[in-house]
């Protein structure tokens, strides 16, 4: 009977320990208590964000963040952020959002959460131009007499080292490295996402490169952010439906993907 009161009396006391531990609070809330919406992105993934001449972070994820708080009725910071350590500052609450044209993977969502995908997109390769007539699709660089190249801890690099694993492979930390490689001839191709290889190849490969650009990969992208944050989830699904549906979605993707008036103002 003694055993069984003080384990009873053990309940209680775990008991009301758990009731007396406030619940926490759903990031949404503090985002509005806060008055800002803080948005983590590298500035170096064109077009979906980069810096310009005043050394402005501008792009389409930061246009569509300025939608997000216009809703919200918050104030935006954009926090800088290097790829590598990009999940780490959001884990450990340096920004309440990652917006930086991030692929939904099995490995990251085990990190974070991820909202519904934003947009579909896939790996092209950017060739030297005198080897157009040697290679008509990414296979044919899957061979040891090619060197390859993309961007370190970027599904570029996932991609390249799975389809392309007889190529002679070596990653760069920025996306801008890897492509002058083979803009100057030190390699033969550049593996990386779609929409940046469409814009790179006119703003600094033009008349020196070749773009394959069909796509060997499905890669959907999605805003990350903490586990834990069912509200936050919620709105940020409910966000994109209604951007998508009033058109706002498009007219942003016409300015970023469709023109390329903005790389005047690219530094």
């Amino acid at each position: 009977m003694k055993k069984f009161l003080i384990a009873l009396g053990l309940a209680f006391s775990v008991l009301f320990t758990l009731l007396s531990i406030p619940a926490h609070a759903d990031v949404l809330s503090d985002i509005k208590k806060r008055g800002a919406l803080r948005v983590c992105l590298e500035p170096a993934y064109m077009p979906f964000e980069l810096t310009n001449k005043r050394g402005e972070i501008v792009g389409f994820d930061p246009d569509l963040a300025t939608l997000m708080v216009k809703d919200l009725g918050v104030k935006l910071e954009l926090v800088s952020t290097a790829w590598d350590g990009i999940i780490p500052a959001l884990l450990t609450e340096k920004c309440d959002l990652i917006m930086s044209g991030m692929t939904i993977t099995e490995e990251r969502a085990q990190k974070i959460d991820f909202s519904n995908p934003y947009m579909v997109i896939g790996q092209t390769a950017l060739l030297r131009k005198d080897l157009a007539d040697k290679v008509k699709s990414y296979k044919d660089l899957n061979n040891p007499k090619y060197k390859i190249t993309s961007k370190l801890g970027t599904t570029g690099e996932i991609a390249a080292k799975k389809y392309l694993p007889k190529a002679n492979y070596s990653s760069f930390e920025t996306e801008q490295e890897g492509l002058m490689e083979v803009v100057n001839g030190k390699a033969d191709a550049f593996i990386y996402d779609s929409p940046y290889n469409a814009v790179a190849i006119g703003q600094r490969g033009e008349g020196k490169l070749v773009f394959l650009d069909k796509p060997f990969t499905d890669e959907p992208l999605g805003w990350g952010m903490r586990k834990g944050n069912p509200e936050f989830m919620k709105w940020l699904n409910g966000f994109l439906v209604k951007v998508k549906k009033d058109g706002s979605y498009e007219k942003l993707y016409q300015k970023w993907f469709k023109n390329t008036d903005w790389l005047k103002d690219v530094q």
